[in-house]
């Protein structure tokens, strides 16, 4: 199973690009989403999900993990393949998707073309308690960035903080400001320690 893809981007449209790396260009599925995200770069990183089939072996590209994530909890749902998973993420973003099930709002997803009444139902059903309890986007901001959370905790925490203390204040600010660097937000967690 391959986890990144890194190189060169030699062609993109909204439905696919094509990374080159090691002389090689690999064809890779991409949602709108990613597509917004990577349209003006000349170099990509994209997390993959590959699928193996009898008469293809398909790469599916993310700009983020948590896209990729959502993208192989849809795929779990009897009667969604990768392509209508695709789709899905290309009609909302993860956040309003994720909302969506969590809510148990069908006519959002029947929104999506291709998904009837009953795979939205059946979306729901099957989701739901995968995904949690509907989070807010303060929390799933915190997922998207825990490397960040995680840096400064483990700094805080050499310095000679209580991990536990450390934890709730980085996760107070990072809910309040969401685009800090590192820096600052150590500056910001030590004005409250």
């Amino acid at each position: 199973m391959y986890e990144t893809i890194e190189g060169d981007l030699t062609e993109i449209n909204p439905a696919f690009c094509v990374i080159e790396t090691g002389n090689i260009g690999y064809i890779v599925q991409i949602s709108l989403n990613t597509y917004s995200k990577i349209q003006s770069l000349t170099r990509v990183k994209l997390f993959i999900h590959q699928v193996i089939r009898e008469d293809a072996h398909l790469f599916y590209g993310f700009s983020d993990k948590l896209e990729r994530e959502m993208f192989r909890a849809l795929i779990t749902v009897s009667g969604i393949g990768a392509n209508t998973a695709r789709m899905m993420l290309s009609s909302l973003t993860t956040l309003d998707l994720q909302q969506a099930i969590a809510a148990g709002n069908t006519s959002v997803l029947q929104s999506i073309k291709g998904i009837g009444t009953k795979t939205a139902q059946r979306v729901i059903i099957e989701l739901r308690d995968k995904l949690g309890k509907e989070k807010t986007s303060d929390e799933l901001f915190a997922l998207i960035d825990n490397r960040l959370k995680d840096e400064a905790l483990s700094a805080l925490v050499i310095l000679g903080f209580n991990k536990t203390e450390v934890d709730k204040v980085l996760v107070r600010i990072l809910a309040k400001e969401k685009s800090l660097s590192l820096e600052d937000l150590i500056k910001k967690a030590l004005k409250q320690l």
